[in-house]
């Protein structure tokens, strides 16, 4: 799988959940790709480089969303 593939996977996975659930944990992205965790990091990380997903940490859980999606995306960009 290239990252091109592994990107169309991923937000189309997201994209049909978004209307119930903006975060998912590493491990929901990981079953998505169908990849062992380490082989899907890169993907996931390559996607954040991009700005195709978001980080997002409460401090003690770490998820990842859709850039620009979820309650807290209006709110973050207010200074």
């Amino acid at each position: 799988m290239d990252q091109a593939e592994a990107t169309k996977l991923v937000v189309d996975a997201l994209t049909k959940k978004a209307k119930t659930k903006s975060k998912f944990y590493f491990s929901d992205l990981a079953k998505i790709l169908g990849e062992k965790p380490r082989a899907a990091k890169k993907y996931v990380t390559k996607m954040v480089e991009e700005e195709v997903l978001e980080f997002w940490s409460s401090g003690s859980t770490s998820m990842y969303g859709l850039k620009g999606t979820g309650k807290q995306a209006s709110a973050e960009d207010e200074d």
